[in-house]
């Protein structure tokens, strides 16, 4: 049965993980032109229309109508080689794959509206995730009981909700609040593996959506014209997702008489939902201007991913909930082992007369250990660049920014995975990941 375990334990880290796209674990890192390209070093600065995902107490300082629109594209490039060893032989080749290219879509539109002198009200709807990735099933046929038409893609989106409200209280400090009405949904297609006895199980799909809620606050300060200091904290979100997963031979479990199933009717697919708690996410940061045109920014930014340990999956489907049960698989619980994660960003700007010219800096290292990780996740330590430059005419303001990501390559012991069950959900191999993501942004006050 250790090979049946070890498919349900990497469905179960699939389906997890592709839902935990609010962090730094799995997301868009930066929303806005003018923020990425500053290196997402927005907290303490928070003056353009994406201060409703940054730090909402920075909407106080809108003093018109102001509309915002940014988009994104996210384009991720992977490499995955796994090679076996075999004693007295040395290794063999087994998978040698790069992910077909693909374009996943991000943005965020918001509105503000000054209620009164001290009072702005907002709304805002971006995308906190749009990541994923698809590779070509031949490539993966030797690990796949040599079945090369088993689709193996990940698509993960999160759409997020905010009415906003901020509160100028004097010329220095200003607060703010939204409350973030969450939607996730995610597709996971891969190889479901085989039992002992050598039945091919098919292929693995899942699909699932859920909704959540959260509610961000935010304080700015400027002690002086030269200088602003920001906080931003958002608290945890419980999503309760639900949907259904299908393996597209299990009924073939009860078929054969090789199989301590046989005779038994099984459903091919099951109904299943699944609690995930988000965890909170606290950032400080500064901004200085030191002559007129230069703007430096600098953000501390941190994850608790140390709350995730235990996820729970419920199938309906009476056999799936047996199969997957601790009498049998005990895989409908999986242990994540995340630790928490700090980023640390910086941006600059300078402009000249209408034109801007930005550029940033910044450390994102992936909560997940060696221990968890597989194809169908982009889950790296990255180090990442960004660059741009803005126009603005009598209001209106359009922005072109690039961001590159290159991921620390990374690798998973075969050993390990085979006889060591904290392992039991990793795929053995080599990782290597970048992401180019181009952007715009066009606002305008009126």
């Amino acid at each position: 049965m250790k090979k049946g375990r070890t498919l349900i334990a990497i469905v179960m880290s699939f389906a997890f993980l592709s839902s935990m796209a609010l962090a730094n674990g799995l997301n868009l890192n930066s929303l806005g032109t003018r923020a990425l390209t500053m290196g997402g070093a927005f907290v303490g600065l928070a003056d353009d229309f994406s201060a409703i995902f940054w730090n909402p107490a920075g909407i106080a300082q809108f003093d018109k109508k102001y509309f915002g629109f940014y988009g994104t594209d996210i384009i991720p490039s992977g490499t995955y080689k796994f090679d076996m060893p075999i004693p007295g032989i040395g290794s063999v080749s087994m998978v040698d794959a790069k992910t077909a290219r693909k374009h996943f879509l991000g943005g965020l539109a918001a509105y503000y509206y000054p209620v009164s002198e001290n009072i702005v009200a907002g709304i805002g709807v971006f995308t906190t995730s749009g990541l994923g990735s698809e590779w070509n099933g031949e490539d993966f046929a030797a690990v796949a009981m040599e079945n090369p038409m088993i689709n193996w893609r990940s698509k993960i989106g999160v759409v997020t909700f905010a009415p906003a409200i901020a509160y100028k209280i004097n010329d220095r400090v200003s607060i703010g609040a939204t409350l973030n009405i969450n939607y996730g949904i995610f597709d996971i297609n891969m190889h479901a593996g085989s039992q002992d006895f050598g039945v091919d199980l098919g292929q693995y799909s899942e699909s699932l959506k859920g909704w959540g809620y959260s509610a961000t606050f935010g304080i700015l300060v400027k002690p002086s014209k030269m200088f602003s200091l920001g906080a931003t904290f958002r608290t945890s979100s419980k999503v309760s997702f639900s949907g259904d997963a299908t393996i597209s031979y299990f009924s073939i479990l009860g078929q054969i008489p090789e199989s301590p199933l046989f005779g038994a009717i099984i459903n091919t697919t099951s109904d299943a939902e699944r609690d995930v708690t988000w965890p909170m996410w606290i950032a400080v940061g500064a901004a200085f201007m030191p002559t007129e045109g230069l703007t430096l920014t600098a953000d501390v930014q941190y994850t608790q991913w140390s709350k995730i340990d235990t996820i729970e999956t419920d199938y309906k489907d009476t056999f799936w909930h047996l199969f997957m049960s601790d009498a049998v698989s005990g895989k409908d619980k999986m242990h994540m082992y995340w630790d928490d994660a700090i980023q640390f960003r910086f941006g600059a700007e300078y402009r000249i007369n209408k034109i801007a010219i930005r550029g940033g800096f910044y450390t994102d290292p992936s909560p997940a250990p060696d221990r968890t990780l597989n194809v169908l996740l982009p889950n790296y330590d990255f180090t990442v660049f960004t660059a741009g430059f803005g126009y603005n005419l009598n209001g209106l303001q359009i922005d072109f920014g690039l961001e590159y990501l290159m991921g620390k390559e990374r690798k998973v012991d075969f050993q390990k995975t085979q006889i060591d069950p904290d392992w039991a959900s990793a795929m053995a191999g080599t990782y290597n990941m970048k992401i180019v993501v181009p952007n715009v942004s066009v606002s305008y006050k009126f």
